[in-house]
């Protein structure tokens, strides 16, 4: 089956899961990833349970945070 995944067409086995396709496409710190599939936001939770389907797309989203203030408070 095909899926795109970041904006390339992939070609997958059938019913391969969330799990298993982060995993081939070895991401890095899965731990930390957020995946959207068809513009829906799945956290780690739903992996293992997520059967993807032909056709579907998917965003690798990490959320980072920080910041900093250097040179406000001189």
């Amino acid at each position: 089956m095909k899926v795109t995944v970041s904006g390339e067409v992939k070609e997958y086995k059938d019913e391969i899961t969330l799990a298993e396709l982060i995993t081939e496409e070895n991401v890095q710190t899965p731990e930390y990833v957020t995946v959207s599939v068809n513009d829906e936001l799945l956290g780690a939770g739903a992996f293992e349970e997520t059967v993807l389907k032909d056709g579907d797309t998917l965003e690798f989203l990490y959320f980072m945070g920080g910041g900093c203030c250097h040179g406000l408070f001189q």
